[in-house]
């Protein structure tokens, strides 16, 4: 695809899906958003960049394989609802700590884990796709 316009827009569309990503991936647990609809939005700015440029540059952008991360992903899914099972609650039960007066909990950690799953899985389709 040789097209100028999407070419000199992905420059800007990139940065600004990951950081909008981001946005939507930490605001997810009170409000709407959170690790699935963050990373559509990641895997879509992705795109929008290799689209123009070809398979190679997906790769070169990523440093990682989108398969690893969705094992990467998943893992960390999984290892967040290992503390419910310490405490003798239920499986993916998830556990809050307030340091400094911050909610952090295990839910961030899932959400983080559903967000690598679906860039690895969309950036996998994609990657098959523009190796055609």
């Amino acid at each position: 695809m040789n097209s100028l316009i999407l070419l000199t827009s992905s420059r800007i569309v990139l940065p600004v899906a990951l950081l909008f990503s981001v946005y939507v991936l930490l605001r997810g647990h009170n409000e709407p958003g959170g690790g699935f609809i963050g990373g559509l939005i990641a895997a879509a700015g992705i795109a929008v960049h290799s689209l123009p440029r070809g398979r190679d540059a997906l790769v070169s952008l990523l440093r990682i394989s989108p398969k690893a991360l969705i094992g990467i992903g998943l893992t960390l899914a999984l290892l967040s609802g290992l503390p419910g099972l310490v405490l003798a609650e239920p499986f993916l039960q998830h556990q809050w700590a307030f340091p400094g007066g911050l909610p952090l909990g295990t839910t961030l950690v899932f959400d983080v884990g559903v967000y690598l799953c679906v860039i690895g899985a969309v950036l996998t389709f994609l990657a098959n796709y523009l190796e055609e």
